[in-house]
């Protein structure tokens, strides 16, 4: 997430968006990572969302998301863009096996600080992974002890590894060299502007919503519906 307070804000309300849409689907979401923001929002967040095609519905999520609003913390009431990246990976299941060099790995421990105080602990028990050749970092924050952090922190990583692998074509992880970045920022997939008027537009498939408040209250099988069609 990039921009300060406004983008911190704009990430909360995209992650509130997916997880209103998961609840009316049935899903649950379980989160692993959470980080707030300085002043409002959240810097980032991780959630497992566990139930039938959960991947498949939200891979098509993926991407930058843009919002246009009057920003709420400008005291000269301007109108502001914001950005948020979301990406999406399957869960990867543990008889996958993937060769990783212990030696490229550096894990963290810290001091929980979940959202709102829970999870907290005195003991160092979340995990953080990097990955050094890539600079891939999975952290995990939410379970009882360090070893289950670990556990679900190198899942994540596996999953993201598996997935950078299969998209740069490459034979073993060894081959994945240099830093990745989080998502490029010109790959903006939808637009949510709230002023001078409202509208939700997904600039891929040409979907569009004019009810804003909708959208952002988890009705997105829409834009979900028209990129699956879009991709046969």
């Amino acid at each position: 997430m990039h921009g300060g307070t406004e983008s911190q804000d704009w990430a909360q309300m995209l992650y509130r968006m997916y997880c209103r849409w998961a609840a009316k689907a049935g899903y649950t979401v379980k989160e692993t990572d959470y980080l707030e923001g300085e002043e409002a929002g959240i810097k980032s967040v991780t959630a497992v969302i566990e139930g039938e095609n959960a991947y498949g519905y939200l891979k098509g999520e993926m991407g930058v998301h843009r919002l246009v609003r009057i920003s709420p913390f400008d005291a000269g009431g301007r109108r502001h863009t914001s950005f948020a990246s979301v990406e999406v990976l399957p869960e990867i299941s543990d008889d996958i096996e993937l060769e990783i060099n212990p030696d490229d790995l550096r894990i963290d421990t810290y001091r929980s600080s979940g959202a709102g105080g829970q999870h907290i602990n005195k003991t160092s028990s979340a995990v953080r992974i990097t990955h050094i050749p890539t600079n891939i970092v999975t952290s995990c924050q939410s379970e009882r002890s360090q070893l289950q952090n670990k556990e679900t922190a190198m899942r994540m990583l596996k999953s993201k590894l598996l997935d950078l692998k299969e998209k740069e074509n490459k034979d073993t992880i060894d081959d994945l060299k240099g830093v990745q970045k989080d998502i490029a920022w010109g790959s903006q997939i939808r637009s949510y502007v709230f002023c001078p008027y409202t509208l939700v537009k997904d600039h891929r498939t040409g979907f569009e919503v004019g009810n804003v408040e909708s959208v952002m209250n988890g009705e997105i099988d829409g834009f979900i519906e028209a990129y699956l069609k879009n991709k046969v």
